[in-house]
């Protein structure tokens, strides 16, 4: 009996989610024949790869060797329907981006890709970056735009801004420290509003601030940037606001202000990543001079 690109697929999904039920539903197939699909293929594999646990499975050490393998030969996969939907010639293009970025960046570019035909059959992924990298290792995306990602992946990215963070809040608030020149660490940690855990921007926040989500004082996240904006306009606490998202915020929550830091201004360098395996010919780099405009346009 052979291993199958199914069981293969399935396998991963049971192995990012920990649970057959949220994999059966991310596969669109029922609990039982996921379930048989990787008992076949631990008969193959010649034993369990998988662990019971309560609320879950967890790979066994036989799990995450054939993990590895999974990936890579699903990237590969991937890397081969790439090349022959040829996204930059009206082909489907799944592309991730991070939350971030996304309701800012995309509403600008969408327009010009769809015109240029880059991405007629464009699906958006938008989600944390350890997520949209892993995605992209498997195969389920063909770009992901992060900031700062991972290094030594076998990935090849390509630098579309860089994004300056400013500081938000009230105009009362912003009115007591406009003028003198508060660096990040220099702030109050109980007075800044964060991202949740797992957020690329409330982890580069607390970087240039020197703190970590450890201190006491950090016992207020959002899921969104927008929430953190609509709480620090409202005088709640001050935020870090990227600046391609500033035009957008500011219309929408209309008491936000907001200030640079004084030089050297913390930020992020934004890039667009493919897998080095996935052919690039003809709409990664008119995908990434999209984006870069379309950035400009915003900042």
């Amino acid at each position: 009996m052979n291993i199958t690109l199914r069981q293969l697929r399935y396998f991963l999904a049971l192995a990012d989610h920990g649970h057959f039920t949220r994999a059966a539903e991310v596969t669109h197939v029922s609990q039982p024949a996921l379930s048989m699909q990787i008992r076949a293929l631990e008969e193959i594999a010649g034993g369990p790869l998988v662990e019971r646990i309560t609320g879950g499975v967890v790979l066994t050490p036989r799990g995450r060797e054939l993990a590895a393998h999974a990936r890579r030969v699903m990237a590969a996969m991937a890397g081969l329907e790439q090349g022959l939907r040829q996204p930059g010639e009206g082909g489907r293009l799944m592309l991730g981006m991070i939350p971030t970025v996304a309701p800012y960046l995309l509403p600008e570019a969408l327009p010009v890709l769809r015109a240029r035909d880059v991405g007629r059959d464009l699906h958006l992924r938008e989600a944390q970056t350890d997520r949209l990298m892993d995605e992209l290792d498997c195969g389920r995306l063909d770009a992901v735009v992060v900031a700062t990602p991972p290094e030594g992946r076998g990935m090849v990215a390509a630098p579309l801004f860089t994004d300056r963070f400013l500081l938000a809040g009230s105009a009362a608030r912003i009115a007591q420290i406009q003028g003198r020149a508060v660096a990040p660490k220099e702030l109050d940690p109980g007075q800044l509003l964060l991202l949740d855990e797992g957020h690329c921007l409330g982890d580069q926040a607390l970087e240039v601030c020197g703190l970590n989500r450890r201190s006491s004082h950090l016992d207020l996240g959002a899921a969104s940037l927008s929430t953190l904006c609509r709480l620090a306009a409202q005088g709640m606490g001050l935020t870090f606001l990227p600046q391609i998202a500033l035009r957008q915020e500011i219309a929408a929550a209309p008491g936000l202000r907001a200030i640079a830091f004084p030089d050297p201004q913390p930020l992020r360098e934004v890039v667009l990543i493919r897998r080095a395996s996935t052919p690039a010919e003809g709409w990664f780099d008119e995908l990434a001079d999209t984006l870069r405009a379309a950035a400009r346009n915003l900042m």
